[in-house]
């Protein structure tokens, strides 16, 4: 915000003002199920919390992930919720992003 004037720098500053009420996170389910685009997302009592953005079956993990936002205050690493699939309740954990980092290639020496 230092550098001076700019298009969009008003509704930033609205935004910075009260501070974030939610931030995406990454969801991994836990029962069978995927979380899809637009699911809702629910505290073991059954209350709306959030909402899916995105989610599918991930080849690589072997698992079905998502991305979701829901208050901060939901947003610890391990938390469990629940995802509302088909009027079934399906138990999943937020879980760190990147879900999967590619190793680094070890350096090839060569041989004189």
């Amino acid at each position: 915000m230092e550098k001076g004037d700019f298009v969009g720098r008003a509704a930033l500053e609205r935004a910075k003002t009260p501070g974030l009420k939610r931030t995406l996170v990454g969801i991994e389910m836990i029962d069978r199920g995927i979380a899809r685009d637009g699911y809702c997302l629910l505290r073991r009592s059954g209350n709306a919390i959030g909402v899916v953005t995105s989610g599918s079956p991930s080849p690589t993990l072997g698992k079905n992930i998502a991305l979701a936002y829901v208050p901060r205050s939901h947003s610890a690493v391990g938390t469990v919720l629940y995802v509302e699939i088909r009027g079934q309740k399906c138990k999943a954990q937020v879980v760190p992003t990147p879900f999967y980092k590619r190793p680094k290639k070890a350096a090839v020496q060569q041989v004189s």
